[in-house]
């Protein structure tokens, strides 16, 4: 793998290098971006790894700062190769997370009606239809909407706390978030996880109330009301492929 200058297709001023990550050498790709505010670092679509350099940054310090997040770029790597493994298509068998829990997809059929059935739940699926997702998927969304609301407004009462408005939406890279009106929005796919992990992002955004960032302040208000939360970021880094 060779070094080298080039421009960037956004026209800014980058050069090549290989960085080792997980187990081979991928390109790492350091832009200069006066615009920029922060070293920021990207997955690419071709597998490689790019790092922004802000205003008065330094290449040194790319290097160093992509160093320092090997183990958060190998982990979106591990990812992307089990995207690519796995199946976009849902068919009868197939395992779905619910609750927690890995559960087989089956499908039956009854006087011309078809379903799909996992746990303790029935899903009507429309004539024609094969690939099981869309109708799981969209059932999951509209328990989740259902589901979660009332929760986050309970766990906010029972800590004091005041939340103006609850939306649950399909977030393709984020569990939920916060605003500083006393918004909380979360991600539908929460209805997937286990309950005690469910009951831990809604915290994590309910302690942005009192702390809009990710300060130790803000960590030890969420180990305050959540004292098992490392064990519920644990399950979310192990099964982070529900949000693709």
């Amino acid at each position: 793998m060779q070094t080298g200058c080039h421009r960037a297709a956004d026209g800014l001023s980058a050069r090549t290098e290989p960085l080792f990550a997980g187990d081979r050498w991928i390109p790492l790709c350091l832009v200069r971006n006066p615009r920029a505010r922060r070293y920021v670092l990207r997955l690419t679509a071709e597998g490689g790894a790019r790092v922004t350099i802000p205003r008065g940054g330094s290449v040194e310090e790319a290097r160093s700062f992509a160093r320092r997040h090997r183990s958060w770029l190998e982990r979106q790597l591990r990812r992307r190769a089990e995207e690519i493994k796995r199946p976009r298509e849902w068919l009868p068998g197939a395992l779905v997370h619910f609750r927690g829990d890995a559960v087989p997809l089956t499908l039956a059929e009854d006087h011309g009606r078809r379903e799909v059935r996992f746990a303790d739940q029935q899903v009507r699926l429309r004539d024609g239809e094969a690939d099981l997702r869309p109708a799981v998927e969209r059932h999951l969304w509209q328990l989740a909407a259902r589901e979660l609301p009332p929760r986050v407004f309970e766990l906010a009462a029972a800590h004091g706390l005041i939340v103006r408005r609850v939306s649950v939406r399909n977030q393709r890279s984020r569990w939920g978030s916060c605003s500083r009106r006393g918004t909380i929005s979360l991600n539908w796919r929460i209805i997937q996880a286990p309950p005690s992990v469910r009951d831990y992002l809604i915290l994590h955004e309910l302690m942005h109330l009192r702390h809009m960032n990710h300060s130790p302040h803000f960590w030890r208000a969420v180990a305050e009301v959540c004292p098992d939360y490392r064990a519920a970021e644990n399950w979310l880094k192990q099964h982070a492929l529900l949000l693709r």
